[in-house]
């Protein structure tokens, strides 16, 4: 199993870019669908995009489309997340896992990173 340390959460006014990053161990990483995930406070835990094992194709959640970017370098067994034109609702905790299979919004891994906090303000 890989273990997953998320940073790069902050505050950031409305319209704003923030780049998340998903530190991996393990020399396995390159082997999985990648993805983030996140949760605001009341809220289920949502899926945000995913990535194929190359890098090569993405997908995403219906709600931040076209505002963010994910994307992975494997040989840092990293995976990142650039969120452009923040707004208020996308305040929350967010997570990296790896996906179940490619296409699938659904965590592979029972165990969570600690996360990194994202607030957007009005």
């Amino acid at each position: 199993q890989v273990q997953l340390v998320e940073s790069g959460g902050g505050l950031v006014q409305a319209g704003g870019s923030l780049r998340l990053s998903c530190a991996a161990s393990g020399r396995t990483f390159s082997s999985y669908v990648m993805g983030w995930f996140r949760q605001a406070p009341g809220k289920e835990r949502e899926f945000v995009a995913g990535i194929s094992w190359s890098g090569s194709n993405t997908y995403y959640g219906d709600s931040v489309k076209g505002r963010f970017t994910i994307s992975r370098d494997n040989a840092k067994n990293t995976v990142y997340l650039q969120m452009n034109s923040l707004k208020p609702e996308d305040t929350a905790v967010y997570y990296c896992n790896a996906l179940d299979g490619w296409g699938s919004n659904t965590s592979l891994f029972d165990s969570w990173g600690q996360g990194t906090q994202v607030t957007v303000s009005s």
